[in-house]
């Protein structure tokens, strides 16, 4: 039930993330946004999402996990409520941006929750497993069923779908899970969570925005952070906690993961709409049934990482989501090319699934409990980042050349070549350091202690 409970709430924002994003034109007609507007209805939720993340899941650590997830999800069902009767574009891109802090406060949360739960080892790997088997599960739901819903029905469904599950997963809540134990002395490192937040919303928007004096100063504010860091007594994010192995090449992989296969799905959907004329229905099917991949990659990548150990599967994971790419890059413009493209993405979709719960393992691994909501906060930080970054960036690349398949050819070139670069990057910085197998770099093994390398 704690199970049902915790990764219900992220196949719900995930089948959400989805439905909304087949849904945009519509959303956009019906409160009167503009064609130039609706990336803002993406990018409203996507800045506080990634920006707040560190910070509600230090948060989550001082003041509660339980209290942190609950506060969540009240907010998801009011922002929700606002989006779903949104008469005009202001109420509407202030619900998208309530759901980003939804998301932001309940995501590192229910990680942490989860990771507090089950102790490292066999049961904590495959209970991440599945958290990935249903967060990709969610964006191939929502992929499939978002047309049909919003034409039966209206796309205030998208809004309105999360209301009923987030009152199920409130009221279950707190006779299933039992608050986090609290620090002696609860303090909050202001002058830490002011700089990290506005620099990562700086850095964000100046990417998405390509305004380059503000991801300058965002730069410039996560310097100021990071100097902040080693200087405070009580730090948002212990620079001891950033330099360990398993979190700063965790992060780095979880960061190439998402960056690299949210880009190349987005320029895939412009491939089969744009280039080869399809609708996006069946763009959406074309996606669909390698999601099935990525759905059991999610269900036996634990067990293979409590076989070969973390470091192993991550590399094998990010190898394979980055090969899968390279036969894209000689796509034609002729419709014979799904034959080449559909078992791509369905062994592309398999690694990247694998790769995402990998590094998760590996970047909560080796912590005490009290620190969890920290790691949690960081994982899905990287994610909520990669994920706001990679389309803008990519797309950038693709925008250099005239001819638009050749623009997508020359980005997924970029697309592999950063991934594949990125493994024997990871590989070696995962390595264990010296004849000390210590938590930073242990893996679990079945004869083995229960440290790892995890993600």
């Amino acid at each position: 039930m704690i199970l049902f409970v915790l990764l219900g709430a992220g196949f719900m924002l995930s089948v959400d993330f989805s439905i909304l994003n087949v849904a945009l034109p519509n959303v956009g007609a019906g409160v009167g946004l503009g064609l130039t507007g609706l990336p803002w209805i993406s990018s409203a939720y996507a800045l506080p999402a990634a920006g707040f993340t560190l910070l509600f899941g230090r948060m989550a650590d001082l003041f509660g996990r339980r209290r942190l997830f609950l506060s969540g999800m009240v907010l998801l069902i009011g922002a929700s409520l606002l989006g779903g009767f949104a008469s005009n574009p202001e109420m509407l891109l202030t619900a998208r941006a309530l759901q980003g802090f939804a998301t932001a406060m309940t995501i590192p949360a229910a990680m942490s929750l989860l990771t507090s739960t089950f102790a490292e080892g066999a049961v904590r790997n495959r209970v991440l497993g599945l958290n990935g088997a249903l967060l990709s599960g969610g964006f191939t739901v929502g992929a499939l069923v978002g047309g049909t819903l919003v034409s039966l029905l209206s796309w205030r469904a998208a809004f309105f779908i999360n209301v009923p599950v987030a009152v199920v997963i409130l009221l279950l809540t707190p006779f299933l899970i039992s608050e986090s134990r609290l620090p002696d002395r609860v303090k909050l490192d202001l002058p830490g969570a002011v700089t990290v937040t506005g620099g990562l919303l700086a850095v964000i928007y100046g990417i998405i925005e390509k305004n380059i004096p503000s991801a300058a100063v965002g730069v410039l504010l996560l310097v100021a952070f990071w100097i902040i860091e080693l200087r405070s007594p009580a730090p948002l994010a212990p620079l001891r906690i950033l330099r360990r192995p398993t979190v700063k090449w965790g992060n780095y992989a979880g960061l190439v993961v998402f960056t690299m296969e949210t880009a190349m799905i987005f320029l895939m959907t412009l491939y089969l709409q744009q280039v080869l004329g399809f609708s996006p229905l069946t763009t959406g099917l074309i996606f669909g049934i390698p999601g099935l991949a990525a759905v059991a990659a999610g269900v036996i990548a634990g067990r293979l990482i409590g076989r070969f150990g973390g470091r192993k599967i991550l590399a094998a994971g990010l190898s394979v989501q980055g090969l899968a790419t390279l036969p894209l890059v000689f796509l034609s413009a002729d419709r014979t090319a799904l034959a080449v493209l559909i078992p791509a993405l369905f062994i592309g979709f398999f690694g990247h699934v694998t790769s995402i719960v990998a590094y998760t393992v590996t970047g909560t691994s080796g912590l005490p409990n009290e620190e969890q909501g920290l790691a949690t906060g960081l994982t899905s930080m990287t994610q909520q980042v990669a994920i706001t970054v990679g389309i803008p960036i990519l797309t950038s690349v693709a925008a250099t050349r005239s001819v638009q398949l050749t623009g997508i050819h020359l980005a997924l070139s970029a697309d592999a070549a950063v991934t594949l670069i990125s493994v024997i990057v990871i590989w070696f910085g995962l390595r264990p350091r010296g004849t000390r197998r210590t938590a930073a770099a242990a893996v679990p093994v079945p004869d083995v202690s229960a440290h790892q390398t995890g993600r």
